[in-house]
């Protein structure tokens, strides 16, 4: 079911919403468009109410805030506190602060809190680790970055070529945190160990992925299992139980390149897909086959951003989970219902 839509004022590549309270109704999309005449790329960062249960049907999104900013490729929410993300095209890695504030119109404030430049090179995917200690970056020059957050500061602590061409993923281990995953455009799928002042190299796959590997995510109940998608059309599920050479185990081709991948936060193995020419797909990946559960086409332009909202009421009912997904050309974000979760 459709709850709400509009146009962002530039290419909308990314969706995240807050996950903690007071904030599980804000939601940050970020666009990235390229100015030709200026040599630049710009973006922004909006901030919507998103309300599925309003009768009326005007509050069900609502934009709250907007900041204008270089162009985002990537943001993410610390696991720990209501602290974002934001990778850019300038190459910088930027921190922002959601609070709370009573005589603004909106009842909330977005604040700066630390920025770093990483690298001459595009910042294009930023992962945190479960501490919030750490944030990994992958770089369009083919390095991966770790940058340690102490008092909101931003420090580079490791940077390194990782791979041949852009990396498009990185993600941290969500139990082992010296691991650390990269999928790059080189087609390779790799981790690090970081216990080691120079990152030292646990594995390489290089045969697997056919075309670039764009995002990494782990089974948040299942440690040993870590899915791929790639621009080849696939989702890969990995067996990562012999961290030497991982076993892909099963496989699902989704009609379009798999950009990114979130699981649902409180229904086990399943995982919201965005497959950029082929919409968003919501993919049912436990011990059986893989398969697609529902697809969502409603939009008309490269299927980029995808999230799931957490909230009281879908933690007692997973039926009443929320979506929101953007897509990039036409600049269009969506928040939707699922209709089929309920069979689970």
């Amino acid at each position: 079911m459709d709850l709400g839509s509009c146009y962002l004022g530039g290419n909308a590549d990314a969706v995240e919403f807050c996950p903690h309270r007071p904030f599980r109704h804000v939601l940050a999309a970020a666009t990235y468009t390229l100015q030709e005449q200026e040599c630049d790329r710009a973006g922004t960062i909006s901030l919507f109410s998103v309300d599925a249960a309003s009768e009326d049907a005007s509050r069900r999104l609502q934009l709250l805030h907007t900041v204008e900013t270089a162009g985002i490729f990537d943001m993410k929410w610390s696991p720990k506190s209501p602290l974002l993300a934001q990778a850019d095209a300038h190459g910088r890695l930027a921190l922002r602060r959601l609070e709370q504030e009573d005589g603004s119109d909106t009842g909330i404030v977005f604040t700066n809190v630390s920025a770093e430049d990483i690298s001459s090179s595009m910042c294009l995917y930023v992962d945190w680790n479960q501490t919030a200690e750490s944030l990994s970056v992958g770089l369009s020059d083919g390095s991966l970055s770790v940058v340690s957050v102490r008092e909101d500061r931003l420090e580079i602590s490791e940077q390194w070529t990782a791979h041949q061409f852009e990396v498009w993923t990185c993600y941290f281990d969500r139990t082992r945190p010296h691991l650390l995953y990269s999928g790059s455009d080189d087609c390779c799928f790799s981790c690090w160990d970081l216990r080691e002042s120079l990152p030292n190299i646990v594995f390489q796959n290089k045969k697997s992925h056919k075309m670039g590997v764009c995002c990494i995510a782990q089974n948040p109940l299942e440690r040993n299992m870590l899915l791929t998608g790639s621009y080849d059309e696939f989702l890969r599920v990995w067996d990562m139980r012999f961290m030497a050479k991982p076993v892909n185990e099963k496989l699902i081709n989704l009609g379009g390149g798999v950009w990114r991948m979130k699981y649902h936060p409180n229904i086990a193995d399943v995982v919201l897909t965005a497959c950029m020419h082929n919409g968003f797909a919501i993919v049912k990946v436990g011990s059986g086959d893989a398969r697609v559960m529902e697809t969502y086409c409603k939009h008309e332009s490269l299927a980029y951003g995808a999230d799931w909202q957490k909230s009281e009421e879908v933690e007692q009912n997973g039926n009443s989970s929320v979506v929101a997904t953007c897509s990039f050309y036409d600049r269009l974000l969506r928040v939707w219902q699922p209709e089929n979760l309920a069979e689970l």
